[in-house]
């Protein structure tokens, strides 16, 4: 069936995405799939009882627009004590329907008609065409290659009076770095005393390697009150596919989120909510960095003879690999025929710019069981 008038696209340029174009190849091939961003071991039995339980008891439902108070209030707990951030769980917590939504609604609820918004390269996709649904301007600044850090004089000379939002991200996807305590003092030396806000997103928070911390916005001083902090369950629990998450920001900046979130999703699934306050009772839930740093490792052991290059993964569950000593093929062309021919999935690193910016990099997902990993290392020490 089609539509028989025509239509005025307002993303004429936007196709389908590499994640879904890469697991659909994936699929097709058989192949083993490294590509898309999600764990492929269980979520905890207690966490689905907990579920179930809720639902039998009658939680079906809608919440609260901002959330369960028992999850708003077992969120505030837990961030007081990792972040050791005060954040009120009635007015400056909301509940969404994972990051990635907590972070448009974010956008929507800020950015005007000629907004600039700072986004390092390279970013999440979601970032650059939610800021232009609502007429912002992307600017983007690359990270330094190969280790990915930030220019901090680079940012300050691409500055103007149009900026209204800077887009952090820590740990970092797709690169796995991590922002240090000197990152988030130079962000905020140079939003002092401005009408420059920011947007965190951390939803990779528990997942840093080698006693690396994880340095909040949300701890931040000067750049707590002018902050907007994403995270997620899916990320932190193994169940993407639930997709929730919270936002932290001052009560006056979350009021102005509220007015988007209420209209685009309202509330989130409600017996999820009641069910992830019962596991956050459990402190041990949140220790998962030591378990990924041993996929990370694992991976990377696997990988020993190849002539793939990894590059520092200091969190999240990605992996780079440099391959520039096999062939000079574009990563999107050696990303396919990996996939194609055998039979391995991943994600070239060029389709997080926005220009055309190839270093012979690839992104592989580790968040696997050891058999997928081994069998992973046994195709690239191959190549």
């Amino acid at each position: 069936m089609q539509f028989p008038g025509s239509i005025s696209s307002k993303f004429p340029q936007m196709a389908t995405t590499i994640f879904t174009k890469m697991s659909a190849l994936a699929a097709e091939h058989k192949a083993i799939n490294l590509s898309q961003g999600f764990p492929d071991f269980k979520v905890s039995q207690y966490l689905i009882d907990r579920v179930h339980h809720h639902m039998t008891a009658g939680a079906n439902q809608y919440a609260p627009m901002a959330g369960m108070p028992q999850l708003t209030a077992a969120i505030a707990k837990k961030v007081k004590r990792y972040l050791g951030a005060a954040y009120n769980p009635q007015t400056e917590i909301t509940i969404t329907a994972g990051g990635t939504q907590a972070l448009a609604s974010t956008i929507a609820a800020l950015v005007r008609e000629g907004d600039e918004v700072m986004i390092f390269n390279p970013a999440y996709d979601s970032y650059a065409p939610v800021v232009e649904l609502n007429g912002g301007i992307p600017v983007f600044i690359k990270l330094k290659f190969p280790d990915y850090h930030i220019d901090w004089d680079e940012v300050k000379r691409m500055i103007t009076r149009k900026t209204r939002l800077i887009i952090i991200n820590s740990p970092h996807n797709p690169t796995g770095t991590v922002l240090k305590k000197e990152d988030l003092d130079a962000l905020a030396h140079l939003v002092a005393n401005s009408n420059i806000l920011v947007l965190s997103d951390e939803v990779y928070e528990h997942i840093t390697f080698d006693g690396l911390p994880h340095v909040s916005a949300a701890s931040h001083p000067v750049l707590a009150e002018r902050s907007f902090v994403v995270f997620s369950f899916g990320k932190t629990f193994h169940a993407t596919g639930w997709k929730l998450g919270y936002v932290l920001a001052p009560e006056n900046l979350m009021k102005e989120f509220r007015k988007i979130h209420q209209y685009d999703v309202f509330s989130c699934n409600a017996p999820i909510q009641l069910a992830m306050a019962d596991f956050m009772e459990y402190d041990e839930v949140f220790h998962i960095g030591n378990m990924y740093q041993q996929k990370r490792d694992f991976f990377l052991e696997q990988i020993k003879g190849s002539r793939f290059k990894p590059l520092p993964s200091s969190g999240t569950y990605f992996q780079l690999l440099d391959y520039s000593a096999i062939t000079q093929e574009a990563d999107v062309d050696f990303a396919v025929r990996l996939t194609v021919e055998n039979k391995l999935a991943s994600i070239p690193v060029s389709v997080f710019y926005n220009t055309p910016t190839d270093n012979k990099v690839l992104r592989f997902c580790f968040a696997k069981q050891d058999e997928t990993l081994t069998k992973a290392g046994a195709i690239l020490r191959n190549i």
